[in-house]
């Protein structure tokens, strides 16, 4: 066991396959052999852009967040895992400490330790170390491929849960992306009588529609909020009373402002630029609410539920596969969307 490849960015566009030490696990850690890792739009971005939003690259940094493995080895601590077991990996480890943490709200945590996020490194690699109690064992009907996809569906749960979709709701969601597709299907696994989605790429309207999707609405560049909104009332026959903002544009945000029923709620998933020019008043006046969103807290083990009852098939989301070997073609494909790219998943298993 001597193999460590592993998928490291030195800075902007430029990462390197290169040989690292096996990491030992400390007392309340475990020892992985990854399986899947999924690439996420955040890693592409640091790969080509050199940093997302405040989080700069400045040192060599292992890629990759979504992810699954198999206990290796555990630390003496450890006594809810052992070798073999296969484990889906929440990525962010928080101090557990702060008030935050105690309330419940460690996503919220100032000191998380999030894989991939600058200073922190990744698991794009053959094996890692996590803490034993952020690992959740797969049950034997789910695979090592739809553990890795519980990370961005835990990010549309929580998204859900923020937005306060129930029984009942009539849900839109701007952006159909993988981030907007699974806040889709948590939507529905969690009750939601309606769900439109919209998006300027026909494309992935289609796919929506083929994962569950009650109606898409195609909108351009051009396409007024005031315009965008009557092609949602006369898809879905009345006001959505939630709404997962999942492209952090500003045109998106301001025609979720327009839409969202009195009294709703319009959850914010996605992160665009700083400084977004909107208006408020109208929504102040009808009681819109508008919440952040910022990954997940306690998510992770229903969004496991929700994938190994069958509510949720996050398999669908995967168009491309890859050998880590391949890694720098996975990431090309996963910035252009060539051939459809949804989900690109790197399988780590050294062949």
């Amino acid at each position: 066991m001597t193999d460590n490849l592993s998928a490291i960015l030195y800075k902007k566009q430029d990462l390197r396959l290169e040989q690292r030490p096996i990491p030992t696990p400390k007392d309340d850690e475990v020892l992985l052999k990854i399986h899947s890792v999924g690439i996420c739009g955040s890693d592409v971005h640091y790969w080509a852009d050199g940093q997302v939003a405040d989080f700069v690259v400045k040192a060599p940094m292992v890629l990759g967040h979504e992810s699954s493995g198999v206990v290796e080895s555990v630390g003496k601590k450890v006594t809810h895992l052992k070798p073999g077991d296969r484990v889906a990996i929440e990525p962010g480890v928080p101090c557990r400490t702060c008030k935050f943490c105690k309330n419940g709200r460690y996503n919220l945590c100032a000191d998380v330790v999030f894989c991939a996020t600058p200073p922190w490194n990744g698991n794009l690699c053959r094996y890692y170390t996590h803490a034993a109690d952020f690992c959740y064992k797969l049950p034997d009907n789910m695979t090592l491929e739809e553990g890795a996809l519980l990370e961005p569906l835990s990010v549309g749960v929580h998204a859900c849960r923020r937005a306060g979709v129930t029984l009942g709701s009539k849900v839109l969601v701007t952006g159909a992306g993988p981030i907007g597709l699974v806040s889709m299907m948590a939507a529905r696994a969690l009750g939601a009588t309606k769900v439109i989605m919209i998006d300027l790429v026909k494309s992935r309207l289609e796919v929506a529609k083929q994962l569950g999707a009650d109606h898409v609405v195609h909108v351009t560049k051009t396409t007024s909020k005031e315009e965008a909104a009557a092609k949602i009332l006369d898809a879905l026959g009345e006001q959505p009373d939630k709404v997962i903002e999942c492209s952090g544009a500003q045109a998106s945000i301001r025609i979720a402002l327009e839409v969202t029923e009195s009294a709703g709620v319009i959850a914010l998933v996605g992160h665009g630029e700083h400084d977004i020019n909107i208006s408020i008043a109208d929504a102040a006046c009808r009681e819109v609410e508008v919440r952040g969103v910022f990954r997940y807290v306690n998510e992770y083990p229903l969004s496991l539920a929700m994938v190994a009852s069958g509510k949720v098939d996050v398999k669908k989301l995967i168009t491309h596969r890859f050998k880590l070997e391949d890694t720098l073609e996975a990431y090309e494909t996963a910035r252009t969307g060539a051939g459809g790219a949804i989900k690109v998943v790197i399988n780590c298993v050294k062949q």
